[in-house]
């Protein structure tokens, strides 16, 4: 196995832990890029091995999809919750079209942003553990359409590089009285359009310069992405509901700190 290989298999390690827990996969992926000098031609391996993580989730609420699909007709609960995702889903639609070329232009390319939000990041998720409203929505079934909104408005924080999406979303709720499970869960779903429709439009913007000639390494990445998202999404909801945020907070401001040394150091 190459060397090139070993990073891309990495990579795709990075993605598939990172993904669904608030510590930011974007941010890991730059940073890890960064400091093993790793450029995919075209970005395409980074476009691609999204679509691991994006089908890790599908997979995983296969079930519960195929039921608020078929039953969302007559069954006002389900109803509700598909309309919720959606109404989450749009204000991310709308700044990630008009800020697209800025975020990945600029955000993208400065690591030392990425270590801040990181740390800053962290320091929140220690807060939220501290001093969290107390749970008015317990079930992710509940989720009223206006916190649902809020929660979308949230989201779009998280096209800052180093934020986390699952972060923004899931401590957005949280202080907005929904339960931790509850929270994680809607983020999950809430990452199926956005992850998606990011992945797609990426593709569409990148489709001049894609590059496929390192196929076997886009593979390999792309397929330790899946199997290994599958395998935290199913750990991590319980994660949380027993534990909290703390782990994850302390491992964002030691990531983040050794990042700037890193960076400061040159090296």
């Amino acid at each position: 196995m190459s060397d090139q290989t070993l990073v891309a298999a990495l990579l795709g390690l990075i993605e598939g832990l990172t993904e669904f827990i608030p510590v930011s996969s974007t941010g890991h992926l730059l940073l890890a890029g960064h400091f093993l000098g790793f450029e995919s031609a075209g970005k395409t391996f980074e476009v691609v091995i999204q679509l691991g993580a994006v089908l890790a989730i599908f997979t995983v609420y296969a079930a519960k999809l195929w039921k608020v699909a078929s039953t969302a007709h007559r069954d006002p609960v389900q109803l509700r919750l598909l309309i919720a995702v959606l109404l989450a889903f749009a204000p991310a639609v709308v700044v990630g079209v008009l800020a697209h070329d800025f975020i990945k232009t600029v955000l993208f390319e400065s690591p030392q942003l990425i270590a801040v939000m990181l740390i800053l990041g962290g320091f929140v998720l220690l807060a939220i553990d501290r001093f969290a409203p107390p749970v008015t929505v317990a079930e992710v079934d509940d989720l009223p359409l206006r916190k649902a909104l809020a929660i979308g408005m949230c989201q779009c924080v998280a096209m800052i590089p180093g934020v986390s999406r699952s972060g923004a979303t899931i401590v957005g709720a949280v202080m907005m009285g929904v339960g931790r499970r509850a929270a994680a869960e809607f983020s999950f779903f809430l990452s199926m359009p956005t992850m998606g429709s990011a992945f797609a439009y990426d593709l569409y913007k990148n489709r001049d310069v894609l590059d496929f000639s390192a196929l076997a390494d886009i593979a390999v990445g792309f397929g330790v992405a899946f199997v290994t998202a599958v395998l935290v999404v199913r750990w991590v909801l319980n994660y949380l509901s027993r534990h909290g945020f703390a782990l994850f907070g302390w491992w964002r401001i030691v990531v983040g700190s050794l990042a700037l040394i890193g960076i400061w150091a040159d090296i």
